[in-house]
């Protein structure tokens, strides 16, 4: 392959990430579970299992800087970081974030977006524990890792569905969906007018959808107590 050449991504992320898990093996018994769930699921001895995830939120691609404030997205990748742990019927404790910045971002800014990770690990009871920055030639990347914790035999993989199981959703499907269009739709007119004003009254609920969500922690808790397993 040369220096220039790329090749495309047939089968997409997911086929990616098989062909990946195809070449990986387990070597330690710790390991109960590694790639192809929202966390991989170790155990070391004593009570719960442990829970790790990862994700990543890159800007142009997760996130436009133009109509997200950083102090939302800094509340944003935390819900968002911790609903994998939460989607495995897990509880998340801990966290780690990573940054590489570009040098049109200032201290100002990085400390916003902290604020909202502060805000978030308070609402969750989050402990941050770590992290990195580093610079970037371009915009903002984040990296995160959740780790949780479980009992082994609570815990909800991908697979675990099974005949006559009921379906359901939380949350309002599309919201959040309609509050990015809404908001694209805002970006646009302000680049062909830089001077109008955006029409965005009537629209909050979407809007907090798309800026500020919020993990859905409340029905994990509910579930327990009507001793549903999700």
């Amino acid at each position: 392959m040369t220096e220039n050449e790329q090749t495309s991504i047939p089968n997409g992320k997911a086929g990616l990430i098989e062909k990946i898990k195809a070449n990986v093996s387990q070597t330690h018994i710790e390991t109960i579970q590694g790639i192809g769930d929202d966390a991989a699921v170790s155990h070391y001895g004593g009570g719960d299992n442990t829970l790790v995830s990862t994700s990543i939120f890159a800007e142009g691609i997760h996130f436009d800087l133009t109509y997200t404030p950083l102090k939302h997205f800094g509340y944003k990748v935390v819900a968002a970081s911790i609903s994998k742990i939460l989607s495995m019927n897990a509880e998340p404790i801990q966290m780690t974030i990573s940054l590489a910045i570009s040098n049109k971002i200032m201290q100002q800014h990085v400390l916003e977006f902290y604020d909202g990770v502060h805000a978030a690990c308070d609402e969750y009871r989050i402990d941050l524990i770590g992290g990195d920055i580093t610079t970037s030639r371009t915009g903002i990347t984040i990296s995160t890792t959740t780790i949780g914790r479980a009992d082994e035999n609570e815990i909800v993989t991908r697979d675990g569905a099974k005949p006559t199981d009921l379906l359901c959703v939380t949350g309002d499907l599309g919201a959040a969906y309609m509050g990015l269009q809404l908001l694209e739709r805002e970006k646009s007119i302000f680049n062909a007018a830089p001077t109008a004003q955006p029409q965005l009254q009537g629209y909050e609920y979407i809007l907090r959808r798309q800026l500020k969500p919020e993990a859905q922690v409340e029905v994990l808790k509910y579930l327990k107590t009507k001793q549903i397993k999700p």
